[in-house]
């Protein structure tokens, strides 16, 4: 009786070792193991979404003058204070970059344009890896440099409302 039931591997030898079990299939996940790496399409999607949004907006603020009054709001610090916060002007700035003039972005706020190249690099490395099937860049910085960074903004809005610091002022 017992030679009824039990089952014949006519591919395997007396001295074969078994055959692995099967790899249970997730939902979602085709068979034959894991899907495949995404596209170059889809991984450069993000990235470029992002790239495109920045670039709409510098472009709307290329176009429309923060110059001229009524296209934008004050700021409202300065409108309450006289002070001028780290991102005043910057929106002058950006008009001014968008049009490629540099020095006078640089004048109206030189932060601001220091962080319009951090962010043409990150967005750089950025497309690069996701061409190249990378990982994606993540900022990730410690404690100490997030305060560093607040207290180089403190320091750049004290001095350019004071009068040494005028050249900082827009």
């Amino acid at each position: 009786m017992s030679g009824e039931n039990q089952q014949v591997d006519a591919s395997r030898t007396p001295d074969a070792p078994p055959s692995p079990a099967p790899v249970p299939v997730q939902p979602g996940q085709p068979a034959g193991g894991p899907s495949p790496s995404p596209s170059r399409v889809r991984r450069l999607a993000v990235p470029v979404a992002y790239l495109a949004g920045v670039t709409a907006a510098f472009a709307y603020v290329g176009a429309v003058d923060p110059n001229e009054p009524g296209h934008y709001p004050v700021c409202p610090l300065f409108r309450l204070t006289g002070v001028l916060c780290p991102g005043c002007g910057g929106l002058r700035s950006a008009h001014a970059f968008a049009n490629g003039d540099l020095i006078t972005a640089l004048g109206a706020n030189a932060l601001a344009v220091a962080g319009y190249f951090v962010f043409a690099g990150f967005m750089a490395l950025w497309l690069v890896r996701a061409f190249r099937g990378g990982p994606t860049p993540r900022i990730v910085l410690r404690r100490n440099y997030w305060w560093a960074l607040g207290a180089l903004a403190l320091v750049f809005a004290i001095v350019r409302n004071l009068s040494f610091g005028s050249a900082l002022a827009p």
